[in-house]
């Protein structure tokens, strides 16, 4: 049975702005890929990254060009060889998933014959801003049991302390978005232990993390621009405790599966993120979450607006997606 691909760039608005130590943006711009054996319709999104070399732009070029293919029969196996780990990859991988399931009749979780998935607990992002806003971002999430941090480096201890203050019984994770140097962690990590702290993601610059071999991670680590894939993994074992899988660095779900099982048989804890997008983008990276130590799948959350229909998120509990949505 043949089987069209339509590719679409959308864009959906932030609800403000969204602020990380290398840019601030207003909406999130994701492409999306659909495809349809003429009954059934599958999709998936993905966001492209700059800090990856992605754009909107080259990311719909590049599922453009296997139109003609997935129409002469390219399938999900196929295309992981076909295109390298990234967000192209991630939206066409999921979209096959989705069509997949609803051919079979039974959720993605069935046909990848997982364990039954369970709601799950998740963060919510405070973006980068001063200590004054950010204690005030805090004050109203601080019934959420797990908030994440955007630091930038210069002023983040002043920002955690602010954090604290405005939410005291949340457990926290910062983000340092490759921002501090060796003499920042080991200034800072013991000042944010004593403020209940729990993880900093990525440190130190993803070219230039040799610095944490041999280093007393008394703060623990968790990779995010380091690691993208199971290839990845080998690279990071001594610097770091735990890995961030995000499906637009994997490629998609069918790796990010192999990624966690292999993560966590060489002893990494597991959190599983996401870009800022819809809950399209949600849904497959749910199934990582299962059993993940830190759940950071807020991406909705942060939006004005989101898809329809959309994940019915009760506070900080994620529930199953619902499968008109995807899978």
């Amino acid at each position: 049975m043949s089987v069209e691909m339509n590719v679409i760039a959308e864009s959906f608005p932030i609800a403000g702005s969204f602020t990380i130590s290398r840019v601030s943006k207003t909406e999130a711009k994701v492409v999306t890929a659909r495809l349809t054996d003429g009954v059934h319709v599958g999709q998936g999104e993905c966001v492209p990254y700059a800090r990856y070399g992605e754009t909107v732009e080259s990311v719909v070029e590049v599922l453009s060009a296997l139109v003609p293919d997935v129409a002469r029969g390219l399938d999900r196996m196929q295309l992981q060889q076909r295109l390298t780990p990234g967000a192209a990859r991630n939206a066409l991988d999921c979209a096959f998933l989705d069509l997949e399931a609803k051919q079979a009749g039974i959720p993605v979780w069935q046909l990848l014959k997982l364990h039954e998935p369970k709601p799950l607990s998740v963060t919510f992002t405070l973006s980068l801003g001063t200590p004054e806003s950010m204690k005030v971002a805090a004050e109203k999430q601080a019934h959420r049991p797990l908030l994440k941090v955007k630091l930038g480096g210069e002023g983040d201890v002043e920002r955690i302390r602010a954090v604290r203050a405005g939410a005291p019984q949340s457990a926290v994770i910062v983000d340092a978005n490759e921002g501090w140097s060796l003499d920042q962690y080991k200034a800072l990590a013991p000042v944010f232990l004593d403020l209940g702290v729990k993880l900093v993601e990525q440190p130190f610059p993803a070219g230039d993390d040799d610095a944490l071999l041999g280093l007393e991670r008394v703060l623990p680590v968790c990779a995010d621009e380091s690691c993208h894939d199971t290839a990845s993994l080998a690279a990071l074992r001594g610097k770091y405790d735990a890995v961030n899988i995000k499906l637009d660095k994997t490629g998609g779900l069918t790796e990010a599966l192999l990624m966690r099982d292999a993560a966590v048989e060489a002893g990494f804890e597991i959190m599983v993120g996401c870009m800022v997008g819809t809950s399209l983008a949600m849904a497959p990276a749910f199934l990582i979450g299962q059993g993940a130590a830190f759940v950071d799948l807020d991406g909705p959350l942060l939006l004005a607006r989101d898809r329809e229909p959309a994940i019915a998120y009760d506070g900080a509990v994620m529930p199953l997606p619902p499968r008109g949505l995807w899978g």
